[in-house]
């Protein structure tokens, strides 16, 4: 049997961390990126064999985002030190990403919703309605999940998405909501919410500006296909 390369077997030059250095963090592969989190190996594995593995049983980076405790420390060569380091660097990952929700951020059209959420909404595996509140100018001063589950007029009533408006001092909404199929074609419920949305809107001086489907990296407005 073939030994393992240990880290330091490898030149300088095709070590993670100083390659890292040398060329910054966008020239490095997961599996190099992965590696430096996990910082050593085992006497049997470089600790690149160890991402590897890592990666080939999470399928990627898709569900390794979404990995608990309990399912790192099941890979062999990762103890309770390593799985919680990586949950730690994941969770910061998403609290980075997601700062900017902290901020003022400005709408205006379609593309800027999809850009809003776009990233978090199109992983959702239940459908999640969401209403984002905008001042006069247009940004968004507060973002509010309504309710989690499949979309129908009488889960979505005005009174929880107005409430939520009023409350926020809101001169105008947005409401937006994923299609877990990838798929952001309206179905006739999402028409018939968007509609009555919009006329009690109109009636609270409240105007619903758009709502937005989001899928896998595609997004459709009601507003553009004429259903508001």
């Amino acid at each position: 049997m073939s030994q393992s390369l240990m880290l330091k077997d490898f030149p300088v030059s095709e070590r993670p961390r100083e390659k890292m250095i040398r060329e910054g963090p966008q020239q490095l592969s997961n599996q190099e990126l992965l590696a430096i989190l996990l910082r050593t190996g085992t006497k049997d594995e470089s600790v690149l064999e160890i991402a590897q593995r890592v990666l080939l049983h999470f399928d990627g980076l898709r569900l390794l985002k979404e990995a608990t405790i309990e399912e790192l420390l099941t890979l062999k060569g990762i103890g309770q030190a390593k799985a919680s380091e990586l949950q730690a660097a994941l969770e910061l990952g998403r609290r980075i990403y997601t700062f900017r929700e902290r901020e003022r951020y400005a709408i205006r059209s379609p593309e800027d919703v999809a850009a809003f959420v776009m990233e978090e909404m199109r992983f959702y595996t239940q459908e999640h309605f969401v209403v984002l509140c905008l001042n006069v100018k247009n940004e968004v001063i507060h973002r509010q999940t309504l309710f989690i589950g499949s979309l129908n007029s009488s889960i979505v009533h005005p009174r929880e998405l107005f409430k939520e408006a009023l409350r926020r001092s809101a001169a105008s909404v947005i409401c937006l909501h994923n299609h877990p199929s990838g798929d952001p074609s309206p179905s006739p419920e999402d028409i018939e919410v968007t509609k009555r949305l919009s006329e009690c809107g109109r009636i609270l001086g409240i105007e619903v500006l758009d709502h937005v489907i989001i899928g896998d990296h595609k997004f459709l407005s009601l507003k553009e296909k004429g259903y508001m």
